[in-house]
């Protein structure tokens, strides 16, 4: 028997394509966005100002650091060789030092800090000190006009005080004194930096001025420092007399 073959066709059925969805922001979503990013960065300006005025502050203890070793070399060099020239600041006859620049010369013109290095050593923030050098030899410099402002000062220290007695602070601070003035370069309120006779130099809160921010004068004198010509354990407000500053 012959059987008739059946041709089956395969149907294909198609249904018509969905449009694909679009994802976007709605306008709450953008405005939610917008405000976290605004909370966020509220938050973090606060913190990098802050770690900024720090690293600024830390460069300034490292420049009081090269200025004390500088003066650290010249009075330990006098000392062992006799020379009344070189000396602490305080160690000098009165008078002999008319201001900052005759004090840096000393150092310059002895050859322990060179003048080219003096511009860097006292600026800082809104204290950038114009200085012209003199070759020599000796080497000589000159706050050149407009000069700026030096962004340290020495205190008149003798190789008799202790070891904790201030060689020079930051030009914002007044030994003893609170509060610092806003105003007052190169970092106001945001603290101050002091180094000691001894070579170790400390950034401090602006609220760590004067006694009243420490639990006793003594506290105070021992983590801040003795001012040359006081009475130990009594700190008293104001920079000593002929303290260099510029």
């Amino acid at each position: 028997m012959k059987l008739n073959k059946i041709n089956k066709t395969s149907s294909v059925i198609t249904f018509p394509k969905q449009r694909e969805r679009i994802s976007a922001f709605t306008l709450i979503e953008l405005l939610v966005v917008i405000a976290i990013i605004a909370i966020l960065a509220a938050l973090a300006v606060p913190a990098l100002t802050s770690a900024l005025a720090k690293a600024q502050m830390t460069g300034t203890m490292n420049n009081e650091r090269q200025l004390y070793l500088a003066q650290f070399q010249m009075a330990n060099d006098g000392a062992a060789t006799g020379d009344a020239d070189s000396a602490y600041p305080g160690d000098y006859p009165v008078g002999t030092f008319a201001g900052l620049q005759d004090y840096v010369n000393k150092l310059v013109g002895k050859g322990y800090l060179k003048g080219g290095d003096v511009a860097k050593l006292f600026s800082a923030p809104s204290c950038n000190l114009t200085v012209t050098v003199a070759a020599g030899p000796p080497e000589a410099v000159t706050f050149t006009s407009p000069a700026g402002t030096a962004a340290l000062k020495v205190h008149p220290v003798k190789d008799a005080d202790p070891a904790n007695t201030i060689f020079c602070t930051s030009r914002n601070y007044i030994y003893d004194t609170a509060p610092i003035v806003p105003t007052a370069v190169p970092y106001g309120q945001k603290g101050f930096i002091v180094m000691h006779k001894g070579g170790d130099g400390v950034v401090f809160k602006a609220g760590q001025a004067d006694t009243g921010g420490w639990t006793s004068p003594q506290t105070f004198e021992s983590n801040v420092g003795y001012k040359t010509g006081g009475t130990p354990g009594t700190p008293g407000p104001g920079d000593p007399a002929n303290t260099l500053i510029y």
